[in-house]
């Protein structure tokens, strides 16, 4: 896994450089410092998918080539068929699978997402990022954590919310959850 963050931090580096944006300018617009970012670049930090996404919207590439390297080619359909999304192993409390990066010009990107229970008793991470999200649970259930609130979900249930504002989730009962999630 460590090769597959290696191609997509050179993959970055290259494009930012081929667009002539600058680290400075990079971070600036991720609202991040210009080390936290070049950590990135250098593969030497994880890098979240929601931030995966706005280098996207800067460099003006589909994610999908982020990941894979190829441009997406599908204008009318795509079929990821099950447990054969491509990995974003970026956050360590997080697994994620893209379910459409060969779709060409989407509005949103589509993940499955699944979250092991935390075992420290320490509360997760938070991230925020642009736009909006919205989450389906799966399987299991999530607390999520947004803006100073705490939502219990369970299976079958939604979340539709500003990622502007910084949120987290975390697996309760002691079991594995996992949701779709719509980043847009």
């Amino acid at each position: 896994m460590q090769e597959k963050i290696k191609e997509i931090a050179s993959r970055i580096r290259e494009l930012r450089e081929l667009s002539e944006v600058s680290v400075k300018e990079m971070a600036e617009y991720l609202e991040i410092s210009a080390e936290t970012y070049q950590k990135y670049e250098a593969a030497s930090e994880d890098i979240p998918a929601s931030i995966l996404l706005e280098i996207a919207h800067k460099l003006q590439v589909d994610m999908g080539t982020l990941l894979t390297g190829e441009e997406p080619r599908m204008n009318i359909f795509t079929v990821t068929r099950a447990e054969k999304g491509v990995g974003v192993d970026r956050r360590k409390q997080y697994k994620y699978q893209n379910l459409a990066e060969k779709f060409i010009n989407k509005r949103a990107e589509f993940f499955i997402v699944s979250v092991d229970p935390r075992t420290d008793g320490s509360r997760p991470e938070t991230n925020f990022h642009q736009g909006q999200e919205f989450n389906y649970v799966l399987e299991g259930s999530l607390k999520v954590y947004i803006h100073d609130n705490e939502i219990i979900l369970k299976t079958g249930d939604s979340i539709f919310f500003d990622s502007g504002y910084e949120h987290a989730m975390e697996a309760l009962g002691g079991k594995p959850a996992r949701f779709l999630a719509a980043i847009m």
